[in-house]
Protein backbone atom coordinates (compact mmCIF):
# COMPACT_ATOMS: atom_id res chain seq x y z
CA UNK A 1 0.00 0.00 0.00
CA UNK A 2 1.22 3.28 -0.91
CA UNK A 3 1.99 5.89 1.70
CA UNK A 4 1.47 10.13 1.40
CA UNK A 5 3.58 11.48 3.79
CA UNK A 6 3.81 15.08 2.92
CA UNK A 7 2.95 17.71 5.77
CA UNK A 8 1.17 20.38 4.45
CA UNK A 9 0.43 23.80 6.26
CA UNK A 10 -3.43 25.21 6.18
CA UNK A 11 -3.26 29.19 6.52
CA UNK A 12 -7.01 29.99 8.35
CA UNK A 13 -5.64 34.01 9.32
CA UNK A 14 -3.03 33.85 7.14
CA UNK A 15 -0.75 34.71 10.33
CA UNK A 16 3.08 33.07 10.32
CA UNK A 17 3.34 29.55 11.69
CA UNK A 18 5.25 29.14 15.36
CA UNK A 19 7.73 27.07 15.78
CA UNK A 20 6.42 23.67 17.51
CA UNK A 21 8.11 22.79 21.07
CA UNK A 22 9.29 19.40 20.47
CA UNK A 23 8.61 17.47 24.16
CA UNK A 24 8.22 14.42 25.23
CA UNK A 25 8.05 11.62 22.57
CA UNK A 26 10.96 12.80 20.66
CA UNK A 27 13.40 11.52 23.16
CA UNK A 28 10.90 8.16 23.17
CA UNK A 29 10.36 7.87 19.13
CA UNK A 30 13.54 9.53 17.70
CA UNK A 31 13.29 12.49 14.86
CA UNK A 32 13.36 12.07 11.26
CA UNK A 33 13.75 14.55 8.54
CA UNK A 34 10.46 16.19 7.62
CA UNK A 35 8.73 15.62 4.09
CA UNK A 36 8.50 17.88 1.21
CA UNK A 37 5.06 20.15 2.20
CA UNK A 38 2.18 19.72 -0.50
CA UNK A 39 -0.41 22.94 -0.74
CA UNK A 40 -3.82 22.07 1.08
CA UNK A 41 -7.13 24.36 0.68
CA UNK A 42 -9.86 24.57 3.09
CA UNK A 43 -12.01 27.40 4.03
CA UNK A 44 -11.11 29.78 6.71
CA UNK A 45 -12.73 29.72 10.00
CA UNK A 46 -11.83 30.27 13.83
CA UNK A 47 -14.64 29.73 16.35
CA UNK A 48 -14.29 32.50 19.04
CA UNK A 49 -18.08 32.04 19.76
CA UNK A 50 -20.81 30.30 21.14
CA UNK A 51 -22.18 28.72 17.61
CA UNK A 52 -24.31 25.61 16.93
CA UNK A 53 -25.46 23.47 19.67
CA UNK A 54 -26.01 19.70 19.96
CA UNK A 55 -29.47 18.07 19.51
CA UNK A 56 -30.88 16.40 22.56
CA UNK A 57 -28.25 13.95 24.17
CA UNK A 58 -28.42 9.97 24.48
CA UNK A 59 -27.60 7.43 26.61
CA UNK A 60 -26.21 3.76 25.92
CA UNK A 61 -25.25 1.41 28.78
CA UNK A 62 -21.82 0.24 27.20
CA UNK A 63 -19.30 -1.69 29.63
CA UNK A 64 -18.95 -0.03 32.78
CA UNK A 65 -20.95 3.24 32.25
CA UNK A 66 -24.29 4.83 31.08
CA UNK A 67 -22.50 6.66 28.25
CA UNK A 68 -24.44 10.39 27.38
CA UNK A 69 -23.76 10.81 23.59
CA UNK A 70 -24.36 13.02 21.20
CA UNK A 71 -25.38 12.08 17.43
CA UNK A 72 -26.27 13.89 14.29
CA UNK A 73 -26.12 12.71 11.07
CA UNK A 74 -28.37 10.39 8.72
CA UNK A 75 -28.14 6.76 10.41
CA UNK A 76 -26.63 4.63 7.48
CA UNK A 77 -23.86 7.46 7.03
CA UNK A 78 -20.49 6.40 8.01
CA UNK A 79 -19.96 6.34 11.52
CA UNK A 80 -17.24 9.01 12.84
CA UNK A 81 -16.53 8.78 16.52
CA UNK A 82 -14.86 12.26 17.92
CA UNK A 83 -13.29 11.96 21.18
CA UNK A 84 -12.63 15.39 23.68
CA UNK A 85 -10.19 15.94 26.47
CA UNK A 86 -9.36 17.28 29.46
CA UNK A 87 -10.35 20.36 30.86
CA UNK A 88 -13.08 20.58 27.48
CA UNK A 89 -15.69 18.38 26.44
CA UNK A 90 -17.91 17.19 23.45
CA UNK A 91 -18.47 21.08 22.65
CA UNK A 92 -14.78 20.88 21.28
CA UNK A 93 -16.70 19.27 18.21
CA UNK A 94 -19.84 21.09 17.91
CA UNK A 95 -19.26 22.94 14.72
CA UNK A 96 -17.23 19.89 13.27
CA UNK A 97 -20.01 17.96 13.58
CA UNK A 98 -22.82 20.04 12.47
CA UNK A 99 -20.37 20.06 8.97
CA UNK A 100 -19.57 16.33 8.81
CA UNK A 101 -23.26 15.45 9.11
CA UNK A 102 -24.29 17.72 6.39
CA UNK A 103 -21.83 15.81 4.41
CA UNK A 104 -23.62 12.68 5.44
CA UNK A 105 -21.89 11.38 7.95
CA UNK A 106 -23.11 9.43 11.09
CA UNK A 107 -21.41 11.66 14.11
CA UNK A 108 -21.22 10.44 17.77
CA UNK A 109 -19.58 12.51 20.33
CA UNK A 110 -19.60 10.92 23.80
CA UNK A 111 -19.07 12.09 27.17
CA UNK A 112 -15.71 10.54 28.63
CA UNK A 113 -16.39 8.90 31.74
CA UNK A 114 -16.17 11.46 34.65
CA UNK A 115 -17.99 14.24 32.25
CA UNK A 116 -20.86 15.70 31.52
CA UNK A 117 -24.22 13.23 32.20
CA UNK A 118 -22.42 9.86 31.56
CA UNK A 119 -22.30 8.02 34.98
CA UNK A 120 -20.93 4.54 36.36
CA UNK A 121 -23.46 2.03 36.26
CA UNK A 122 -21.80 0.49 39.79
CA UNK A 123 -20.94 2.38 43.02
CA UNK A 124 -18.16 -0.08 43.12
CA UNK A 125 -16.47 0.39 40.17
CA UNK A 126 -13.06 1.91 40.53
CA UNK A 127 -12.80 5.50 39.25
CA UNK A 128 -9.77 4.81 36.93
CA UNK A 129 -8.65 7.36 34.43
CA UNK A 130 -5.84 5.32 33.41
CA UNK A 131 -5.63 5.32 28.92
CA UNK A 132 -6.56 1.68 28.09
CA UNK A 133 -9.62 1.94 30.69
CA UNK A 134 -11.07 5.06 28.54
CA UNK A 135 -9.93 3.35 25.12
CA UNK A 136 -11.82 -0.03 26.71
CA UNK A 137 -14.67 2.28 27.11
CA UNK A 138 -15.00 3.78 23.77
CA UNK A 139 -14.97 0.01 22.29
CA UNK A 140 -17.72 -0.68 24.45
CA UNK A 141 -19.59 2.18 23.04
CA UNK A 142 -18.76 1.10 19.45
CA UNK A 143 -20.28 -2.34 20.23
CA UNK A 144 -23.00 -1.15 22.02
CA UNK A 145 -24.09 0.95 19.17
CA UNK A 146 -23.61 -2.05 17.12
CA UNK A 147 -20.82 -0.36 14.50
CA UNK A 148 -18.74 -2.38 12.71
CA UNK A 149 -15.94 -0.22 11.81
CA UNK A 150 -15.75 4.13 12.64
CA UNK A 151 -13.71 6.67 11.60
CA UNK A 152 -11.95 8.13 15.15
CA UNK A 153 -10.79 11.25 15.98
CA UNK A 154 -9.67 13.08 18.94
CA UNK A 155 -7.65 15.94 20.85
CA UNK A 156 -5.99 15.52 23.87
CA UNK A 157 -6.72 13.08 25.77
CA UNK A 158 -9.03 11.75 22.82
CA UNK A 159 -6.69 11.89 20.61
CA UNK A 160 -4.75 9.65 22.92
CA UNK A 161 -8.01 7.53 22.83
CA UNK A 162 -8.45 7.24 19.24
CA UNK A 163 -4.39 6.43 18.63
CA UNK A 164 -5.05 3.74 21.36
CA UNK A 165 -8.15 2.20 19.25
CA UNK A 166 -6.58 2.40 15.87
CA UNK A 167 -3.45 1.08 17.32
CA UNK A 168 -5.13 -2.01 19.32
CA UNK A 169 -8.28 -2.92 17.19
CA UNK A 170 -7.34 -1.81 13.73
CA UNK A 171 -10.14 -3.85 12.67
CA UNK A 172 -12.84 -1.63 14.38
CA UNK A 173 -10.75 1.47 12.88
CA UNK A 174 -11.40 3.06 9.09
CA UNK A 175 -8.94 5.55 9.70
CA UNK A 176 -7.97 8.18 11.90
CA UNK A 177 -7.79 11.98 12.68
CA UNK A 178 -5.09 12.60 15.79
CA UNK A 179 -4.70 16.20 16.76
CA UNK A 180 -0.82 16.40 18.44
CA UNK A 181 0.03 13.20 16.62
CA UNK A 182 0.82 9.99 18.57
CA UNK A 183 0.12 10.53 21.78
CA UNK A 184 0.23 6.72 23.31
CA UNK A 185 1.81 6.94 26.53
CA UNK A 186 4.11 4.48 28.10
CA UNK A 187 4.07 4.75 31.97
CA UNK A 188 7.64 3.87 32.84
CA UNK A 189 8.86 6.41 30.73
CA UNK A 190 6.57 8.86 32.31
CA UNK A 191 8.76 7.95 35.72
CA UNK A 192 12.00 9.32 33.78
CA UNK A 193 13.13 13.06 34.74
CA UNK A 194 12.70 15.35 31.55
CA UNK A 195 15.27 18.89 31.08
CA UNK A 196 13.51 21.97 33.71
CA UNK A 197 12.09 23.69 30.99
CA UNK A 198 10.09 20.74 29.64
CA UNK A 199 9.09 19.70 33.39
CA UNK A 200 8.06 23.34 33.64
CA UNK A 201 4.70 22.71 31.09
CA UNK A 202 3.58 19.67 33.39
CA UNK A 203 3.16 22.06 36.28
CA UNK A 204 -0.32 20.43 36.66
CA UNK A 205 0.53 17.33 36.57
CA UNK A 206 3.08 17.85 39.67
CA UNK A 207 0.19 19.90 41.44
CA UNK A 208 -2.11 17.17 41.30
CA UNK A 209 0.43 14.27 42.57
CA UNK A 210 -0.22 16.34 46.54
CA UNK A 211 -3.69 16.18 48.26
CA UNK A 212 -3.32 20.30 48.02
CA UNK A 213 -3.77 19.83 44.54
CA UNK A 214 -6.62 17.34 44.56
CA UNK A 215 -8.52 19.62 46.65
CA UNK A 216 -7.53 22.79 44.61
CA UNK A 217 -9.20 21.58 41.35
CA UNK A 218 -11.96 20.21 43.21
CA UNK A 219 -12.68 23.96 44.93
CA UNK A 220 -11.53 26.00 41.72
CA UNK A 221 -12.49 23.49 38.83
CA UNK A 222 -14.03 26.31 36.80
CA UNK A 223 -10.87 28.35 37.11
CA UNK A 224 -8.33 25.74 37.02
CA UNK A 225 -9.70 25.04 33.31
CA UNK A 226 -10.21 28.16 32.06
CA UNK A 227 -6.76 28.91 32.92
CA UNK A 228 -5.43 25.82 30.91
CA UNK A 229 -7.64 26.63 28.25
CA UNK A 230 -5.88 30.34 27.71
CA UNK A 231 -2.14 28.71 28.22
CA UNK A 232 -2.92 26.01 25.57
CA UNK A 233 -5.05 28.29 23.40
CA UNK A 234 -3.25 31.66 23.68
CA UNK A 235 -4.93 33.44 20.82
CA UNK A 236 -8.31 31.58 21.41
CA UNK A 237 -10.60 34.15 22.13
CA UNK A 238 -13.19 32.37 23.30
CA UNK A 239 -16.30 34.15 25.17
CA UNK A 240 -17.96 33.28 29.11
CA UNK A 241 -20.85 31.32 27.14
CA UNK A 242 -18.29 29.31 24.79
CA UNK A 243 -16.19 28.31 27.94
CA UNK A 244 -19.36 27.67 30.83
CA UNK A 245 -21.06 25.79 27.75
CA UNK A 246 -18.62 23.03 28.58
CA UNK A 247 -18.01 23.78 31.70
CA UNK A 248 -20.78 22.37 32.67
CA UNK A 249 -19.11 19.23 32.29
CA UNK A 250 -17.34 19.21 35.17
CA UNK A 251 -19.96 19.05 37.50
CA UNK A 252 -19.97 15.22 36.91
CA UNK A 253 -19.68 14.10 41.00
CA UNK A 254 -16.30 11.70 39.12
CA UNK A 255 -14.76 14.16 37.20
CA UNK A 256 -11.97 14.76 39.70
CA UNK A 257 -11.60 11.40 40.82
CA UNK A 258 -10.90 10.44 37.08
CA UNK A 259 -8.81 13.38 36.13
CA UNK A 260 -6.32 13.15 39.12
CA UNK A 261 -5.93 9.17 38.85
CA UNK A 262 -5.41 9.93 35.40
CA UNK A 263 -2.30 11.88 36.27
CA UNK A 264 -0.94 10.30 39.50
CA UNK A 265 -1.32 7.33 37.04
CA UNK A 266 1.22 8.63 34.25
CA UNK A 267 3.81 9.17 36.89
CA UNK A 268 3.31 5.76 39.06
CA UNK A 269 2.06 7.17 41.64
CA UNK A 270 -1.49 5.48 41.84
CA UNK A 271 -1.91 1.74 40.86
CA UNK A 272 -4.25 0.85 37.71
CA UNK A 273 -6.36 -2.37 37.78
CA UNK A 274 -4.86 -5.70 36.65
CA UNK A 275 -7.78 -6.10 34.37
CA UNK A 276 -6.10 -3.61 31.70
CA UNK A 277 -2.65 -4.61 32.52
CA UNK A 278 -2.20 -6.92 29.55
CA UNK A 279 -3.50 -3.78 26.94
CA UNK A 280 -1.09 -1.63 28.90
CA UNK A 281 2.20 -3.87 28.17
CA UNK A 282 1.21 -4.15 24.43
CA UNK A 283 1.07 0.20 25.10
CA UNK A 284 4.30 0.54 26.39
CA UNK A 285 5.89 -1.20 23.38
CA UNK A 286 4.45 1.91 21.72
CA UNK A 287 2.47 0.14 18.75
CA UNK A 288 2.83 1.43 14.91
CA UNK A 289 -0.79 2.20 14.06
CA UNK A 290 -1.58 0.92 10.65
CA UNK A 291 -4.99 2.24 9.51
CA UNK A 292 -4.81 5.48 6.87
CA UNK A 293 -3.93 8.69 9.74
CA UNK A 294 -3.98 12.66 9.10
CA UNK A 295 -2.58 14.33 12.17
CA UNK A 296 -3.03 17.71 12.54
CA UNK A 297 -1.13 20.55 14.90
CA UNK A 298 -2.25 24.52 15.61
CA UNK A 299 0.34 26.98 14.73
CA UNK A 300 0.21 28.74 17.93
CA UNK A 301 0.11 25.47 20.38
CA UNK A 302 0.83 26.40 23.93
CA UNK A 303 0.28 22.85 25.76
CA UNK A 304 2.90 20.31 25.59
CA UNK A 305 3.46 18.78 22.28
CA UNK A 306 5.83 16.83 20.28
CA UNK A 307 7.20 17.79 17.12
CA UNK A 308 5.58 16.48 13.65
CA UNK A 309 8.78 14.40 12.94
CA UNK A 310 9.52 12.72 16.09
CA UNK A 311 6.37 10.87 15.10
CA UNK A 312 5.62 10.52 11.67
CA UNK A 313 7.14 6.78 11.85
CA UNK A 314 4.63 5.57 14.41
CA UNK A 315 2.04 5.74 11.04
CA UNK A 316 2.56 2.75 8.75
CA UNK A 317 0.02 2.90 6.42
CA UNK A 318 -1.20 6.13 4.41
CA UNK A 319 -0.48 9.20 6.71
CA UNK A 320 -0.75 13.16 5.95
CA UNK A 321 0.58 15.86 8.66
CA UNK A 322 -0.91 19.02 8.59
CA UNK A 323 -0.55 22.17 10.39
CA UNK A 324 -3.36 24.46 11.14
CA UNK A 325 -2.47 28.04 11.35
CA UNK A 326 -3.56 31.32 12.23
CA UNK A 327 -3.15 31.14 15.64
CA UNK A 328 -4.91 27.93 16.21
CA UNK A 329 -4.20 26.64 19.91
CA UNK A 330 -4.60 22.94 21.28
CA UNK A 331 -8.31 22.92 21.36
CA UNK A 332 -8.02 23.01 17.13
CA UNK A 333 -11.51 21.02 16.27
CA UNK A 334 -13.50 24.07 18.09
CA UNK A 335 -10.90 26.49 16.89
CA UNK A 336 -10.82 25.37 13.04
CA UNK A 337 -13.58 23.32 13.01
CA UNK A 338 -13.52 23.33 9.07
CA UNK A 339 -10.26 22.30 9.05
CA UNK A 340 -10.76 19.09 11.49
CA UNK A 341 -13.82 18.46 9.29
CA UNK A 342 -12.30 18.11 6.18
CA UNK A 343 -9.16 16.06 8.05
CA UNK A 344 -12.01 13.93 8.85
CA UNK A 345 -13.21 13.51 5.35
CA UNK A 346 -9.79 13.00 3.85
CA UNK A 347 -8.88 10.61 6.41
CA UNK A 348 -12.26 8.55 4.72
CA UNK A 349 -11.17 8.89 1.27
CA UNK A 350 -7.48 7.42 1.93
CA UNK A 351 -9.19 4.29 3.54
Amino acid sequence: MNTDRTPATVDFRRRHLIGATAMTFAAELGLIAPAKPAPVATDPAKATTMRNSFTPLKQVNAGALSVSYAEMGPGDGTPVILLHGWPYDIHTYVDATHLLASRGYRVIVPYLRGYGPTRFLSDTTVRNGQQSVIASDILALIDALAIDKAIVGGCDWGARTANIVAALWPERCKALVSVSGYLIGNQQLGKQPLPPKAELQWWYQYYFSTERGRAGYEKYRRDFARLIWQIASPQWNFDDATFERSAAAFDNPDHVDIVIHNYRWRLGLAEGEATFDALERQLAQAPVITVPTITLEGDANGAPHADASAYAKKFSGKYTHRVVSGGIGHNLPQEAPEAFAQAVMDADAMS
